[in-house]
């Protein structure tokens, strides 16, 4: 239900070169880190997966979420989107998006 509009959320930001890095699981990086890297790349907008299929899906994926949140508002990012991925009934993980406000 929700892939056909995360896709074309996706590949609307990555056609307007403004989405990188598209993939970035908050379990194989720190969110400091991704955040830190958007900032030196001086991108406006990241789109990251948060992963909900690794430990516990409830807890574990909202105290990502809530990591990943603090490290890009901490830097100046806004969030635009939180869009859940879910494969045969179960939930996956996350496509969160943050912005720069222009300015």
């Amino acid at each position: 239900m929700h892939r056909p509009l995360t896709a074309a959320l996706l590949a609307f930001a990555l056609a307007a070169g403004v989405a990188a890095p598209a993939r970035a699981g908050l379990f194989d990086k720190n969110p400091d880190q991704v955040a830190q890297d958007a900032v030196t790349k001086d991108l406006r907008a990241v789109t990251l997966w948060v992963d909900a299929s690794w430990g516990f899906r409830n807890q574990g994926a909202a105290n990502a979420l809530s990591r990943a949140h603090q490290a890009f508002v901490s830097r100046g990012y806004d969030v635009v989107s939180v869009e859940p991925y879910i494969e045969n009934g179960d939930l996956q993980g996350f496509f969160v998006t943050y912005q720069k406000p222009r300015g």
